[in-house]
């Protein structure tokens, strides 16, 4: 059974820090790039930051940029996502996201149930 999930979420003041996990199991998680998005109320799911499987490459969206880093510990099976200088407008759900792209075949994707954040005095 496919599972992510997501911790660290919480609520903090405009910039401080948290740090979110995604812990998964039931799949062979070092084959998976792993991202992190969000989803703001009556905005559409965004991408935050992403690295790949072996974790050699990460990206980020420019709002995040210089604030934000995403590792992993493969040994662990788990992702995190560092978020430092934390705004309001950080504020949403934050959703861990496993993808893996198999040469020629349909990409196999896995979603956490979110966890909130709140930046807000």
């Amino acid at each position: 059974q496919v599972q992510l999930v997501e911790s660290g979420g919480g609520l903090v003041q405009p910039g401080g820090s948290l740090r979110l996990s995604c812990a998964a199991s039931g799949f062979t998680f070092s084959m998976y790039a792993m991202s992190w998005y969000r989803q703001a109320p009556g905005k559409e799911r965004e991408l935050v930051a992403a690295v790949t499987s072996a974790g050699g490459r990460t990206k980020y969206a420019d709002s995040v940029k210089g604030r934000f880093t995403i590792s992993r510990d493969n040994a662990k099976n788990t992702v995190y996502l560092q978020m430092n200088s934390l705004k309001p407008e950080d504020t949403a759900v934050y959703y861990c996201n496993a993808a893996w792209s198999p040469a020629g075949k349909e990409v196999v994707s896995y979603w956490g149930q979110g966890t909130q954040v709140t930046v807000s005095s």
